[in-house]
């Protein structure tokens, strides 16, 4: 079994600077640059859930809820790549996706 360890810990890290930021830094980018990231995750669970379906695009629900919609989608992404055949590479690029974007955002 895979170990997902990791990608849900740099997601986790990421989502708690998002918590901790202030309104203005949200609306300065960061919540846009945890919203693409958490689309991103999500359109790569579905893909591997329902290949051959067109994905469903995350809703942006808001700047005070781009944390939470990061780690559902981080933790929908890990619990697909459990079950997936040689899936270590796309842990490795999901887990470099949060900590690039993680830089980006400022956070």
């Amino acid at each position: 079994m895979l170990d997902t360890t990791g990608l849900i810990a740099t997601a986790d890290r990421f989502a708690d600077r998002l918590r901790a930021a202030p309104q203005s830094r949200l609306q300065r980018g960061a919540a846009a640059e945890a919203l693409a990231l958490a689309r991103e995750l999500a359109n790569r669970a579905q893909r591997i859930e329902e290949p051959g379906r067109e994905p469903r695009i995350m809703p942006d629900a808001g700047v005070f809820a781009v944390a939470d919609q990061l780690m559902v989608a981080a933790q929908d992404l890990a619990e697909a790549l459990r079950s997936a055949p040689d899936a270590s590479r796309e842990m490795d690029e999901a887990t470099a996706l949060v900590r690039s974007a993680a830089g980006r955002s400022g956070l």
